[in-house]
């Protein structure tokens, strides 16, 4: 297999790595001239397992591999490699084109193409050529979507450094509220703690919480800092504060799971809240949380109208209300931390003063 070997050496070619794996040492001597001439890295291999952990623990653009080997034959060395890795390129050689593997084997094993052996090297040429064209463009695509993925994070930073500023402005609006929503989410990931959610759902529980009132820059600030009982018309304003805040935060993917918590932290279990009159099972379970951490922070709060209500008061009003605004499982699990963890909350509520 030495004769009609080319000399055309391309630079570029310097870039792409090769591995030829024969368990014919001539084979494997003719392939490392070829290649070598031509431009490309290349590394010889004579036992197929050896050449399992090179590509385990090296990088290859393309694998060059007999079919017909011993112990191992060329489909169950790609058996092996496709294991961990999907990536790498393989043409299969063969000594005649009737020992080739079976069409089916060679779409699994994802081999991207094969030819029978010979002295000559131009199909072989041709087809690692058409091998590294591939490669080449994958690796733009690659390189393309990695661009994008920091351009998409760059912009949802900003997105999201700019909903943390409308967040403040909101609770800049009325001096009553601030901290409320740290508190909220705080006392949210503690109630989720205690339900043993996964540390993915108490992320979601505290950015929710975060921003679950951050329609309310839509609300004007005579409502919002009235001292005195709202009219009919001036609740109805406060009760779209939900749907503006969906509104604002669905731009953006990386709120995408805590949209349930803005648009559902009003509604009720008996199905007497706002704004869909959800009842029971029918709210989202995170939202049910949100919930009662949001009403517990406003009985517990300064407000313009009331002053904070004693903690006995608070909890009676909780249990009072389980099962009609409240989840009664939720509730039963607060009132659990409230009775007997309370120095919990009480380091919360001393946080964000």
């Amino acid at each position: 297999m030495r004769k009609g070997i080319p000399n055309v050496e391309n630079p570029e070619n310097n870039t792409y790595k090769i591995i030829a794996v024969d368990d014919e040492i001539g084979i494997v001597d003719s392939l490392s001239i070829f290649l070598k001439r031509t431009g490309y890295q290349f590394v010889g291999v004579t036992d197929p397992m050896e050449a399992v952990e090179k590509v385990k623990n090296e990088h290859f653009d393309l694998m060059i591999l007999d079919f017909i080997m011993t112990p191992y034959h060329g489909d169950q060395v790609v058996e092996e490699i496709r294991k961990f890795n999907k990536n790498l390129y393989i043409l299969l050689l063969t000594g005649h084109k009737d020992l080739a593997p079976p069409l089916e084997t060679i779409k699994r094993l994802d081999i991207q193409g094969y030819c029978e052996k010979s002295d000559k090297f131009d199909q072989l040429l041709l087809l690692i050529e058409s091998g590294i064209k591939s490669i080449k463009q994958m690796q733009e695509i690659q390189h393309i979507n990695q661009e994008l993925t920091g351009t998409y994070e760059k912009l949802e930073k900003a997105y999201l450094e700019s909903i943390e500023t409308l967040r403040h402005t909101v609770e800049a609006k009325d001096i009553y509220t601030r901290g409320h929503s740290e508190r909220v989410a705080e006392y949210s990931v503690l109630i989720g703690k205690k339900l043993g959610l996964s540390e993915e759902d108490l992320k979601i529980l505290h950015l929710g919480g975060l921003f679950h009132d951050i329609g309310k820059i839509g609300v004007p600030d005579s409502i919002l800092q009235k001292p005195s009982r709202l009219t009919d018309n001036e609740y109805s304003q406060i009760k779209q504060h939900p749907n503006i805040g969906v509104h604002i935060l669905s731009n953006a993917s990386i709120f995408e799971n805590i949209l349930p918590i803005v648009e559902h932290h009003h509604e009720k279990f008996d199905g007497t809240g706002y704004p869909s009159k959800l009842k029971g099972d029918e709210i989202p379970y995170f939202a049910r949380i949100t919930s009662i951490a949001d009403s517990f922070d406003a009985m517990t709060s300064c407000r313009s109208y009331r002053e904070e209500m004693p903690i006995e008061t608070v909890i009676d009003e909780i249990r009072k209300c389980s099962g009609t605004q409240f989840d009664p499982e939720i509730s039963k699990v607060f009132l659990e931390i409230l009775e007997n963890d309370f120095p919990s909350i009480e380091q919360i509520m001393n946080r964000y003063k």
